[in-house]
């Protein structure tokens, strides 16, 4: 969707028996992978592997900066746009059903919305907008109030309709035509809650709590709405805003002071992000979703059906993208797996392909700045902690 000085606490929690977890997860070597994100932005770190031996957790740097208090074993977070997964499941879920087919068109079951400047409902179909190959614009880059510190404290109480969020996407001309090429929309999303809320009569909320989320035992997983509140226990959430927007130099970013974004409302990210969970809920449902517990086999194959996905390459060389998932390459052959990333929040994650093994990775802030001297990354910040998590000792 950036830099805390912040010194790193070493901490670990092991679930299993001590011997155990470190003869089989590699706990010391996962500690200082978490250990040297604080030097690349991250004003704390939570982690959770989940194996068949048993979970680990450890954690570093700070929850709150100015307390000096580490992120809680147990921190609620916004998973911004993992979830996107939970959202594509619920959708499969209602194909597995018959009642709806990922070919259907927009216009179909949202007739009028996506249509002028080039843009046409009747086009794009439900796979388009899951897989990110609709060509619609991201409404996203279209707020500049979400980039700028004035404007998103201005905007952050504020409620958006998904009808909104949709307009401000078709009044401009689509990035390419249905199915030409790849490039990531949340605007996808806003429509896929949009269509659930269609085919069901019920909000896409009240349809992933009773589909995914009840049935999996994910107490800790919440559907916010329109609430800016953050349940406890929870880390202090930081943004830097870039002090020229949008238009902001990569490679001179000057970002602001870090400010505490912990509440606001996230409308703005609907169906594209709204969600929050924990490390536990996280890897529950990452495990259970590849394991076979959530959808019918025909629509699993179809969610990790996948398409070349370019755009991806910078953070994750060779990623592929599927409905709501990324195939990431690894040192033991590759993992499933969708980030997200939300102003105060990032969310990294992995689960092996035969579901047995998955790690989750909260940060406080999705808007790092390393500091000076930190080594420099060609690559996403955890990717060597999540495939250590992932294709470390067995």
């Amino acid at each position: 969707m950036k830099r805390l000085c912040a010194t790193a606490v070493v901490a670990a929690l092991v679930l299993a028996t001590a011997g155990t977890a470190d003869a089989h997860t590699g706990t010391t070597t996962l500690q200082r992978h978490a250990d040297a994100l604080p030097a690349q932005g991250a004003p704390g770190v939570l982690v959770e592997v989940d194996t068949p031996r048993g979970d680990v957790r450890v954690r570093s740097g700070h929850g709150d900066v100015d307390r000096r208090t580490p992120v809680p074993w147990q921190a609620k977070f916004r998973i911004g746009s993992f979830t996107k997964t939970f959202v594509a499941a619920t959708v499969l879920h209602l194909v597995g059903e018959g009642r709806m087919s990922l070919d259907d068109t927009v216009e179909r079951w949202l007739p009028g919305v996506v249509a002028g400047h080039g843009n046409d409902g009747a086009k794009i179909t439900v796979r388009h907008l899951l897989q990110h190959t609709s060509g619609l614009v991201d409404y996203v880059g279209e707020m500049p109030e979400l980039f700028l510190e004035e404007g998103f404290a201005n905007a952050r109480f504020r409620t958006y309709r998904p009808e909104q969020l949709v307009a401000l996407a078709v009044r401009r001309q689509p990035d390419f035509q249905p199915g030409e090429r790849w490039k990531y929309s949340n605007t996808g999303y806003v429509l896929a809650g949009m269509i659930i809320q269609r085919v069901t009569g019920n909000t896409w909320q009240h349809e992933v709590r009773t589909r995914v989320v009840e049935p999996l035992s994910l107490r800790d997983t919440h559907l916010p709405g329109t609430s800016p509140f953050l349940p406890r226990p929870h880390a202090t959430a930081y943004e830097r805003f870039p002090e020229k927007g949008l238009e902001a130099d990569p490679e001179d970013p000057r970002y602001g002071r870090a400010v505490d974004v912990t509440y606001y409302n996230p409308s703005w990210g609907g169906a594209a992000g709204d969600m929050i969970s924990t490390t536990e809920d996280g890897n529950e449902f990452l495990k259970a979703l590849i394991g076979g517990k959530v959808l019918r086999p025909a629509q699993l194959a179809e969610m990790t059906r996948t398409v070349p996905a370019p755009e991806l390459d910078e953070a994750w060389a060779g990623a592929a993208y599927g409905l709501g998932l990324m195939r990431i390459p690894s040192s033991c052959g590759g993992y499933w797996s969708h980030g997200g990333d939300i102003p105060g929040f990032k969310t990294r994650n992995g689960v092996t392909p035969d579901g047995g093994r998955s790690v989750m990775v909260s940060i406080n802030t999705d808007s790092m700045v390393a500091e000076p001297g930190a080594p420099e990354l060609d690559q996403e910040v955890t990717k060597d902690l999540v495939d250590h998590a992932l294709c470390g000792p067995k």
